[in-house]
């Protein structure tokens, strides 16, 4: 070999060694940059290192205008306290980074005169944050004050507030009294269907960015397919051509509206979401008492789906033939009836009324994934007191519950108004269990 070309090959090999150095200190170099980097980001920004909560909220007076200079405490877990001022907008707004019960409450001394709490008791709102990054509304409820108001302008409000609450009741008792004279079904996940409309109706109007209307339509007839129609035939309708017995799909019920329940919270968090469109609407004054215009507008076409309901069972074929499958499915299907054909529009027609009660709930009050779960104790002392298994009975027993429950405030703190109608599901088990307008049967 050439003296030249052995230079040349060693040079080489010393040019690639030195390569491979280079490029491995490059690596290391470029590996404590980032992670130098990294440090620095952590130490500077310590509050991005982890998602945050809002809990936030607007401070305004009887007529919807803000109130500014107003203090606002938070208490939280580990000892986390903050204080805020609500600014020209009424706004204030913290952020935490921890899950927990955090209580918010309101400085009363910084409300301008002739304004004060609706209910004493709303001074503390409490939030539960289940899980980090979302954002939760608390509002005081503010107004002339009750103190203000006497014994007989708070009976008259809050009739009215029983009547509405009665007739979100009713909507669901009828549903799930129609399915229980049809198929026999005691069904624990109705109240489901409540929330699953509320839900829904949120998704299209707040996120989808429909009209509340037209999102409440969606909602309604979303709720007819898929828990009225398609619950019955793929869940429901297989287990009755089992033959499984009524207590055995008590208890699917049971485990499915437990299934829904936390399923509505992994997919939507755990706050109460209120619509934007409608969030404070400022109150009609009638007389005595004081109605927003959507809790006029949603009673008003409550009232409509009742009555076509009514129609539909007293009038039309199919509500006929439903009359008849309550009372004897095997005559019934005997005389020709499709009674599965019967029993699927029933579903339809009780997830619709369902639905439609989870709207007006939504509108008024907002949605949470709980809200069908604290309203199925009330359908089910409705539809006890009034019959179960009677279309009459679930009306007439929605409004008696709607109205004790409500007017009960006026002797008992409201945190304990359901517990009146607990009572009354438990009298009526006892002195007579088949309801005002049930019908004694003879067992055995």
């Amino acid at each position: 070999m050439h003296p030249s070309d052995a230079l040349t090959q060693d040079l080489e090999r010393d040019l690639k060694f030195t390569r491979k150095k280079l490029s491995a200190r490059f690596i290391l170099v470029y590996i404590a940059l980032i992670t130098a980097t990294a440090a620095l980001s952590s130490i500077a920004s310590p509050a991005h290192a982890a998602e945050t909560t809002k809990l936030y909220g607007v401070i305004i007076d009887s007529a919807e205008k803000p109130i500014s200079g107003v203090n606002v405490s938070i208490a939280g877990p580990d000892g986390f306290s903050a204080k805020v001022v609500t600014d020209s907008l009424g706004a204030w707004e913290v952020l935490v980074t921890a899950k927990g019960t955090y209580a918010a409450t309101i400085n009363e001394g910084d409300l301008p005169s002739g304004q004060a709490l609706t209910d004493p008791k709303k001074g503390t709102i409490k939030a539960n944050v289940f899980m980090t990054g979302v954002e939760l509304r608390l509002l005081f409820p503010i107004g002339p004050g009750v103190e203000k108001a006497t014994r007989l302008e708070r009976s008259a409000q809050l009739t009215v507030d029983g009547l509405i609450l009665g007739l979100i009741i009713a909507l669901a008792a009828l549903g799930l009294n129609l399915i229980f004279g049809t198929t026999g079904l005691t069904n624990f996940a109705h109240g489901e269907i409540l929330t699953f409309a509320g839900l829904l109706t949120y998704y299209f109007s707040a996120i989808v960015k429909l009209p509340v209307a037209l999102a409440a339509l969606v909602a309604v007839i979303l709720s007819a397919f898929i828990s009225g129609f398609l619950q019955d035939r793929y869940l429901w309708r297989p287990l009755r051509k089992r033959g499984t017995g009524l207590i055995a799909m008590l208890v699917v019920s049971i485990g499915f509206a437990i299934f829904l329940r936390y399923f509505f919270l992994f997919l939507f968090g755990g706050d109460t979401r209120q619509l934007p469109q409608y969030a404070g609407q400022a109150g009609l004054e009638l007389g005595l008492v004081n109605i927003t215009p959507k809790s006029i507008l949603t009673t008003t076409i409550g009232i409509g789906f009742i009555v076509f309901a009514t129609l539909w069972l007293l009038t039309t074929r199919m509500g006929k033939a439903s009359r008849a499958v309550a009372d004897n499915p095997a005559l019934a299907s005997a005389s020709g009836i499709d009674v599965q054909k019967v029993i699927r529009a029933v579903w339809i027609l009780g997830a619709a009324l369902a639905g439609y009660a989870g709207v007006i709930v939504t509108v008024n009050q907002g949605v949470s994934f709980l809200m069908g779960q604290d309203m199925l104790l009330l359908i089910f002392a409705a539809v006890t007191l009034g019959g179960l298994g009677t279309a009459n009975g679930a009306l007439v027993g929605s409004l008696i519950i709607g109205l004790f429950v409500q007017l009960s405030t006026l002797f008992i703190p409201t945190e304990l108004k359901y517990v009146g109608a607990l009572v009354v599901l438990i009298l009526i088990l006892i002195v007579r269990p088949q309801g005002i307008l049930g019908r004694k049967e003879r067992i055995g």
